[in-house]
């Protein structure tokens, strides 16, 4: 286990184990919901796999939201790969930018956790028809993820395609 655990980057323990881990902790809490584990394996896998989901909703309805309200402005994608290569530190902020996304994303989802709580009370929603609502919900959010990190992934070729050559051996 610590074998896993040192293999993790900085970046998936701050955007995905620690959201989680408070998800799964805040939750018992906040809803009628328990969601801690007694055997430690599988609740490093499913509290690392809770952060992922909060952090793809982070990703892409929390960041878009905030970013077409006006509240936040991003860069332009290709001078911020640029800027990487000058300034090393600047991936490290986006990293911390990342995490305080996805801390509203995990508050977010426990309040709306709260009111399923609630509306599955008072209009008599199955624990089938949740099932079904939030599988359905899952597949669109990793589908919505999938094309946004191919979307990173084109930019950034098409970037280094126009880059001069020594330029992107530096990095």
């Amino acid at each position: 286990m610590k074998d896993l655990l040192d293999k993790l980057s900085s970046y998936n323990l701050f955007n995905y184990l620690l959201p989680g881990v408070l998800f799964a902790g805040l939750s018992k809490y906040v809803t009628d919901y328990d969601y801690i584990q007694e055997n430690v394996v599988i609740g490093v896998f499913l509290y690392y796999f809770m952060g992922m989901v909060i952090s793809r909703i982070g990703s892409i309805i929390i960041g878009p939201i905030l970013q077409w309200s006006g509240f936040i402005k991003f860069a332009e994608y290709e001078d911020f790969v640029k800027g990487c290569k000058v300034d090393e530190r600047i991936e490290l902020f986006s990293e911390i930018n990342n995490t305080y996304r996805t801390l509203i994303s995990l508050f977010v989802v426990l309040l709306l956790l709260r009111l399923h709580n609630c509306i599955q009370v008072s209009w008599e929603i199955t624990p089938r028809t949740s099932a079904i609502i939030g599988v359905t919900a899952a597949i669109l959010l990793f589908v919505f993820s999938y094309k946004k990190q191919t979307k990173f992934v084109t930019k950034r070729v098409d970037i280094a395609k126009t880059t001069p050559k020594e330029k992107s051996e530096k990095k």
